[in-house]
């Protein structure tokens, strides 16, 4: 029980961060429109995906072990599922921010925070499969041995993704070209401080669940 007050915080961050986001994108940028004529629009649906999506799903995932209810089996398939639901929508988060280039005219992957971003997406898909590999076809005693290098694995990608998320909205503040003490800038700033103790406590909650 020692990971219970810590897992709650973590869901309380990461829906503050949610939260924060949505005002940002809804009330302060132009909304979120895959299919719009507004390049802007269709940007937007890249930083609401590669959170709620891609971050905010995965350290649901992480910390399923704590928060489902069932057998180890079945926690371990809501942790395969959900990384498999993040996936896709970080691919759709993805698309968008290429789109988005293609409208504006934007070369590709140029910034600290896309090298970042894409690097740790391509790593999480080769983790993700090579946990599948290990579940359904390697033996008892290989799952054991790979099973300190997945988790470990699993939680620096994810501080990875949580740097990505936190260099992008940087970016996105300084190509804005926004005023330090303009509401937005405020917005964003506790935003990226939201994920960031979001990804905090969920990384303590698995750290202290292990020695319950």
């Amino acid at each position: 029980m020692k990971s219970y007050g810590t897992t709650i915080f973590a869901q309380l961050f990461g829906l503050l961060a949610l939260i924060l986001l949505l005002v940002w994108l809804l009330h302060y940028r132009e909304g979120i429109q895959y299919d719009s004529d507004d390049p802007y629009r269709v940007f937007n649906v890249h930083p609401f995906m590669m959170f709620f999506g891609f971050i905010f799903l995965i350290g649901q995932a992480i910390l399923a072990y704590q928060t489902v209810p069932g057998t180890h089996e079945t926690q371990k398939i809501v942790h395969l599922t959900l990384h498999l639901i993040a996936i896709i929508l970080g691919i759709v988060g993805l698309c968008a921010v290429f789109k988005f280039h293609d409208m504006v005219n934007l070369t590709d992957v140029y910034s600290l925070h896309s090298w970042i971003g894409i690097g740790t997406f391509c790593l999480f898909g080769l983790q993700w499969l090579l946990g599948l590999v290990f579940m359904f076809q390697a033996s008892p005693q290989s799952r054991n041995s790979m099973a300190p290098w997945h988790v470990a694995g699993g939680r620096a990608l994810f501080f990875m993704a949580i740097c990505a998320a936190l260099t992008g909205l940087m970016e996105k503040y300084t190509s804005s070209k926004l005023l330090p003490h303009q509401r937005e800038s405020h917005l964003i700033n506790f935003t990226g401080l939201a994920i960031l103790l979001f990804g905090v406590f969920v990384d303590m909650a698995v750290g202290l669940a292990r020695f319950s």
